[in-house]
């Protein structure tokens, strides 16, 4: 409620005749709450996760073990948000990922993705704002369940999208995903960015 006692209302940056359970793929980036530096740090171009950054990782692996014909893509956690390209196809069976797009930490932490197997679980049609509050839900559930830290934020409330029309965007945005994190130190959504 405002000062005046009329509702607030949140204008939402959806399309509003869109319908994003729709097949499609969809380029997406979620904030940390405030925009802080909690899934690690970048050094030498390459992304160190830390363990909220590792725990926010081991979600979006899983994430097609929830949701029936979700097909992961590029993806980079970087030290405040996290990018991807998310894939609905709600008439395929299979679920899995693509490659990951950006070496991770020293080797150890490097990943490499490949195709997800297991037991059908829901196939019924889901949207992307239902996959991406899930994956939110959950991730800040096991850092505060980590941290003894109940109700506190991780994420912002909201998240950018855009919807993937043809190759040459996906191949643009793919390639902006892989080299995010050599690009930290001129990031808009880096704090200590130097104009």
């Amino acid at each position: 409620m405002s000062a005046n006692g009329k509702k607030y209302h949140r204008r939402s940056i959806r399309l509003p005749e869109y319908d994003y359970g729709q097949e499609g793929a969809y380029y997406v980036t979620i904030c940390a709450q405030d925009r802080k530096c909690i899934f690690g740090q970048i050094k030498n171009g390459r992304m160190q996760l830390n363990e909220w950054g590792s725990m926010v990782h081991s979600f979006w692996e899983r994430l097609p073990e929830h949701y029936c014909g979700l097909v992961l893509d590029s993806f980079v956690i970087m030290p405040n948000h996290v990018h991807f390209i998310i894939i609905i196809a709600n008439d395929v069976v299979p679920r899995g990922r693509g490659e990951v797009t950006s070496p991770l930490g020293d080797g150890d932490n490097n990943l490499v993705m490949g195709e997800v197997t297991s037991p059908l679980r829901d196939s019924a049609k889901h949207t992307l704002g239902q996959v991406l509050a899930f994956y939110k839900y959950q991730t800040t559930k096991a850092i505060n369940l980590a941290n003894s830290t109940p109700g506190r934020k991780i994420w912002q409330r909201n998240y950018f999208e855009h919807i993937i029309r043809n190759e040459r965007s996906y191949n643009e945005i793919r390639k902006y995903i892989i080299e995010n994190p050599r690009y930290w130190a001129a990031d808009d959504e880096n704090p200590e960015r130097k104009s």
